[in-house]
């Protein structure tokens, strides 16, 4: 009797701290949407990409400031799917052609945002007492790209499947599985004092059957699981399926040892190659940037802790400074040995400069291996959210710059302005594959087929929103795609 009575306490106990948890979890939730909202309205207002304004949002109720929300379990849980989402996304919107010319010069783009941060930032941290291997491993954290928030912001500027965006994607991809490696080789010298070749090999393996598995889904798997689910017209089907594929393939990539994000990057790629990409992008998009791909970017902030310690905040101001720098300037160069412009260049470093959840998880295993002490690990988080913060308006700053493409991302962060690249599909079937696209060109807008190449001409000057209103009448089968 007394045995079932305690047994009974602790199963009403144990529900009553999942009740209490599910509680603040909704509570927190509603208030980072809310605040997301208003800050949104700010950024916009004050022509800045909004993700500026979610980090900020993260700072002031975190740790730093207020002190009133934390990074819960299932806050975390909501980050990682909008990590996800906002890379499935980004893949949808990437030009497949434009990725492969581009490839080596994403190669090149990456190697040389590796050298530089790990180079430089290592040195410095030596000079600043850290022994070699944690300053080695300071390094490595800094060589680790976080796209997720360039894709946002060349999202918000239409410029996704521009040479420079798809560049920038590349770029982080490669940049992904190079800091995958040097993970693991300070991972061995810490525990065993030499490198393991066969664990390194190893490694090595799985991220070659991950890509040759990835190559498979984008040309011949996700295609023919689009159009079954388009052909079996079940409730949102399109969605459910572009859902499950990427669900799967962000599993695949993580199980290779790579980033979430990669996985469900290569699953948007596989879906624009099939006939449904515009509609799988309609339905899940607003479902990512209303729940979850806010989460994510709120939840930089949450991580964010303050550092009262006048030796630290030195530390910080200095490799914030070259955490931005050696980024724009080895990605940069990378850039130019690949063939693009100055002010291409220029962008494609500062699209590389963002640190997020590759750069948190290697801090993070640097932590449980001892190698960072617990003072130093909140500095090294408090650094990567301050390079993460720069690093959108520093991008947007150096848009403006690149010839052709400034002009037509005049209106990032202004929500809806003139010059905004606009996607039209021009057929009376959405699913075929004969979507044409306006083009930002001398002269106004045009539009297009893409492979044909053969463009007319479209009214200049509309805006956004309005173009099917006031062109329509000459194209009966015009319809606004998917936001840019």
């Amino acid at each position: 009797m007394y045995t079932e009575r305690a047994v009974r306490r602790t199963y009403d106990a144990r529900n009553e701290r999942a009740a209490r948890t599910m509680a603040t979890f909704i509570i927190s939730l509603c208030a980072i949407l809310m605040l997301t909202t208003v800050s949104g309205l700010i950024c916009r207002k004050a022509q800045l990409p909004e993700v500026i304004g979610q980090i900020l949002v993260g700072i002031l109720v975190g740790p730093s400031l207020l002190n009133v929300m934390h990074m819960s379990d299932s806050l975390s849980l909501f980050s990682d799917l909008g990590i996800i989402i906002l890379m499935f996304l980004g893949g949808v919107g990437c030009d497949l052609q434009l990725l492969k010319k581009y490839s080596k010069a994403a190669v090149i783009i990456a190697c040389m945002g590796v050298v530089f941060p790990v180079a430089v930032m290592g040195g410095v941290s030596l000079l600043f007492g850290f022994k070699p291997i944690p300053a080695a491993f300071i390094g490595v954290v800094f060589s680790a790209t976080s796209v997720s928030i360039s894709v946002a912001v060349l999202k918000e500027a239409g410029l996704l499947d521009s040479k420079e965006g798809v560049s920038i994607l590349g770029a982080a991809v490669a940049d992904d599985v190079i800091g995958v490696i040097l993970l693991s080789v300070m991972c061995t010298l810490v525990n065993t004092g030499s490198v393991d070749v066969a664990g390194l090999g190893l490694i090595l393996l799985k991220q070659v059957l991950f890509f040759v598995a990835a190559a498979v889904v984008v040309v011949w798997v996700a295609p023919a699981l689009m159009t079954l689910a388009g052909v079996l017209k079940a409730p949102s089907g399109i969605a459910v399926m572009a859902v499950i594929i990427c669900l799967a393939m962000a599993w695949a990539s993580n199980l290779a040892g790579l980033s979430y994000a990669v996985g469900a990057f290569f699953a948007g790629i596989a879906v624009s190659n099939s006939d449904y990409a515009e509609d799988a992008d309609r339905y899940i998009e607003p479902v990512g940037d209303t729940l979850f791909v806010p989460v994510f970017f709120v939840g930089i902030g949450l991580q964010t802790t303050g550092v009262d310690d006048t030796k630290m905040i030195v530390f910080i101001a200095i490799m914030t400074v070259l955490g931005v720098i050696t980024k724009v300037v080895g990605c940069g160069l990378g850039g130019r040995m690949a063939g693009f412009g100055g002010a291409s260049a220029l962008m494609i470093g500062a699209g590389m400069v963002p640190r997020g959840e590759m750069a948190l998880i290697t801090a993070q295993i640097g932590f449980n291996e001892h190698v960072l002490g617990s003072e130093y690990y909140s500095t090294i988080i408090f650094i990567i959210s301050l390079v993460t913060l720069v690093a959108p308006l520093l991008l947007k700053l150096t848009i403006r710059k690149v010839p052709g493409v400034g002009a037509a991302a005049g209106g990032t962060g202004g929500g809806g302005g003139r010059g905004l690249p606009v996607r039209l599909a021009l057929s009376s079937n959405r699913n075929t594959k004969t979507s044409r696209h306006v083009r930002n060109v001398k002269g106004g807008f045009r539009y297009g087929n893409r492979k044909s190449g053969k463009y007319g001409n479209v009214r200049r000057g509309c805006r956004r929103r309005s173009l099917p209103d006031r062109t329509g009448r000459g194209h009966p089968g015009l319809r606004p795609g998917r936001r840019a």
